[in-house]
């Protein structure tokens, strides 16, 4: 079975973005140690899934070529199949990318089953909640930015019932950056 992972970079008080959307936030330039790690985190990586409001967003910035990203990573974001959830889209608009709609767990499911590499996620706020409520999670990487902002989008939605981690590292990076990795504990 294939490993699915979240990478999000979040406040210390828990946001993933601000109420609006804003990522302004989060500390930038990284500093090297911060793009080694991302390099063995994203290194067995052959999908990624999406929401579709982040995908809008997140598939053309890529396909740009941002500047300041190596290239490297430009390569893995475009070259990488790419799942987007979504129960509103019949069609994937982009290159390299398929629309899945339906239950959520079975969609999981079905892709942790398929041979291949790991699978990561990087949101957005819908589908991490979702997926971390339905615990359909193997691995938490948490890049905690030196940053609190009061309100926002939480990583940890109002799911009603404890998420119950167990931290397998925490890593602090040069430029203020903490990357905690967890595990949801499992009954």
């Amino acid at each position: 079975m294939r490993t699915f992972k979240l990478q999000v970079q979040t406040t210390v008080d828990g946001y993933m973005a601000g109420p609006n959307g804003e990522m302004d936030w989060m500390r930038f330039p990284w500093t090297d140690d911060v793009s080694s790690y991302i390099a063995a985190l994203t290194e067995p990586v052959d999908c990624i899934v999406l929401g579709r409001k982040l995908a809008e967003g997140f598939i053309p910035a890529w396909a740009a070529g941002p500047p300041g990203e190596p290239q490297e990573a430009i390569d893995f974001m475009n070259n990488t199949r790419k799942v987007v959830i979504s129960n509103g889209l019949t069609e994937s608009p982009w290159e390299n990318a398929e629309v899945a709609g339906g239950d959520l767990t079975e969609i999981v499911t079905k892709l942790k089953a398929e041979p291949g590499g790991d699978i990561i996620t990087y949101g957005g706020g819908t589908l991490v909640s979702s997926l971390i409520a339905n615990g359909l999670l193997d691995e938490l990487h948490l890049f905690v930015n030196p940053t609190a902002i009061g309100t926002g989008m939480p990583v940890f939605g109002n799911s009603g019932d404890y998420q119950r981690l167990d931290l397998v590292k925490a890593q602090p990076f040069e430029c203020g950056v903490l990357a905690l990795h967890y595990v949801p504990k499992r009954s």
